[in-house]
């Protein structure tokens, strides 16, 4: 397990270097930061929302769960067939790979079709994936994030700084 963590760490320290620390995002407005409260798919379909997000789940030890859902929703727009590819297989190595420190946690039913659609990746590949990963988020630590510190601050700023102006 110390390894495991150590190893994590390791690479953590390295995907902070490589990884923009945010999306490009607009500084959020108080009602779009009370949006995220009210359900969890505003808060993922918000740049800065994500962000924020991404932050906490850092916090977590947990922030591969957003990096493999960003990657897969890259994936998806993706049309070259070898990027395709090339991206797949990174995804593979970064997220669902036992030997990745950054692997996300799948069943077994999902890791067999992914395994099996590796042979000829498209931009679907993750798909079953990314759902699992994105209800995992939602049920999991979507509820500690509404309750976290960097929510509430985050909230407490934006409130006081529209009442200011």
């Amino acid at each position: 397990n110390e390894d495991r963590e150590r190893a994590w760490r390791a690479s953590r320290e390295t995907k902070l270097e490589t990884i923009p620390n945010c999306e490009a995002c607009a500084k959020p407005s108080p009602e779009e930061v009370r949006g995220w409260a009210q359900s969890f798919d505003k808060l993922m379909k918000s740049p800065a929302g994500r962000n924020v997000f991404r932050e906490f789940l850092r916090t977590e030890y947990s922030e591969e769960n957003m990096l493999f859902w960003l990657a897969c929703e890259e994936l998806k727009n993706e049309c070259n067939k070898h990027t395709i590819d090339e991206k797949a297989r990174m995804i593979y190595e970064d997220y669902i790979s036992i030997l990745s420190p950054k692997e996300v946690s799948l069943d077994s039913r999902v890791r067999e079709v992914i395994n099996r659609k590796m042979q000829e990746p498209s931009s679907h590949t993750f798909d079953d994936a990314q759902l699992q990963i994105y209800t995992l988020m939602h049920r999991d630590s979507y509820p500690r994030f509404l309750n976290s510190a960097i929510y509430k601050s985050l909230l407490q700023s934006v409130s006081r700084s529209s009442s200011e102006s």
